[in-house]
């Protein structure tokens, strides 16, 4: 989200300069690749360019193809393929030994529904969406055609393809929260391969404390993108934690956080009384992840002070209850606490297991399309 973002603000300034743009997308992966499904550039016609679809061995290219597609108002798909190790074939080197599906769509500015805009109304539905976007056809007219939704009983429409095949696409698409490629007939009987991309709302952060090492965890949660809340006593919140953050609330005002699959909690008040009071809020919620600051004989006490209190059972048996808090990395300042507790939320998030890649028996990333 922290790049939709990004090619949002840049097209909202381009536009109020007159300047034309196009944005490139990854829509097919085969092998391996820097970026993944759903990577994107938006190009202006200036030559500027914000966002990425590989690691940079692309992106030079690619620009030359966007404006391209500026220039001729169409949509357009280029392959990047190094599967058989020949960099010369398509004048670059990819630098992965992989098959890529770039698709170059020129932004018509005036339409409320163009890809950039459906991105802003990802933004502002702030929840899980799903984007259904025509990839090839044997019906050129009908390449990019997009469809935005924000409800997974939402009916789509889209390239004149029967709901009954689509409601199962995206049935299949929700419940894998990861895109995927369809081959379809339409009604007509022409020949549609649709993406469903999975669009997963930002990451939400909310930070139990008020100290100074506080912000080091802002500063990570910031670069990676994520909505950060302090909860804290107001009237005691540090003006440097107050003008970085998305939400303040007093912890008076814990039972209205917002609380959904991609929520993280992270208690690090250094007050055991605060701590106590504060957990019972978070054990039961459906909360996917919760941590908790201090060694583990700190958590262990609490537990058992929670239990005479409330008798919840054992709090070792919740398996989104993480204490001591973060991956062990050797962490010793503030920074590198802070970078040892964020690569844990990702690590639950996408449920891996946070072993050295090298250890890893197969593709770093799961198969998409």
């Amino acid at each position: 989200m922290k790049e939709i973002r990004k090619i949002i603000a840049a097209y909202d300034a381009w536009k109020g300069e007159g300047i034309q743009m196009a944005l490139a997308t990854v829509v097919k992966v085969e092998e391996s690749s820097y970026r993944r499904i759903g990577a994107r550039m938006l190009v202006g016609s200036s030559g500027l360019f914000v966002g990425g679809i590989s690691g940079g061995c692309l992106e030079g290219n690619a620009l030359k193809k966007a404006q391209l597609a500026i220039h001729k108002n169409a949509t357009s798909k280029v392959v990047y393929d190094t599967l058989e190790e020949d960099d010369h074939q398509i004048g670059i080197g990819l630098g992965c030994n992989g098959r890529i599906e770039i698709m170059f769509s020129p932004i018509n500015q005036s339409d409320t529904l163009n890809p950039v805009e459906l991105l802003r109304k990802t933004i502002e539905a702030d929840q899980s969406a799903l984007l259904l976007k025509v990839i090839g056809s044997s019906d050129s007219s009908l390449l990019g055609t997009n469809q935005l939704l924000v409800d997974k009983f939402q009916e789509a429409s889209i390239a004149g393809l029967d709901w009954n095949d689509l409601q199962s696409a995206i049935e299949l698409t929700w419940s894998r929260k990861r895109p995927k490629v369809f081959e379809f007939k339409n009604k007509s009987g022409v020949s549609v391969e649709l993406l469903a991309e999975y669009l997963r709302p930002e990451t939400r952060l909310v930070i139990v404390g008020n100290n100074y090492d506080v912000n080091a965890l802002i500063g990570v949660a910031k670069e990676l993108g994520w909505q950060i809340s302090v909860m804290s006593k107001k009237e005691k919140i540090l003006k440097s934690i107050s003008t970085q953050v998305d939400r303040l609330y007093d912890y008076s005002e814990v039972s209205q956080i917002p609380i959904d699959e991609y929520t993280a909690v992270i208690l690090m008040t250094h007050d055991y009384n605060w701590d106590l009071n504060m957990l019972p809020h978070f054990i039961n919620v459906g909360l996917p992840y919760l941590g908790l600051l201090g060694p583990k004989k700190r958590f262990n006490k609490l537990n058992e002070e929670i239990n005479e209190i409330k008798k919840i059972g054992d709090l070792s048996d919740h398996a989104h209850i993480h204490a001591p808090v973060g991956l062990d990395i050797g962490a010793e300042s503030p920074e590198e606490i802070a970078l040892s507790i964020a690569a844990e939320i990702v690590t639950v998030f996408r449920k891996r297991d946070a072993r050295p890649l090298k250890f890893r028996a197969g593709t770093i990333h799961e198969r998409e399309g």
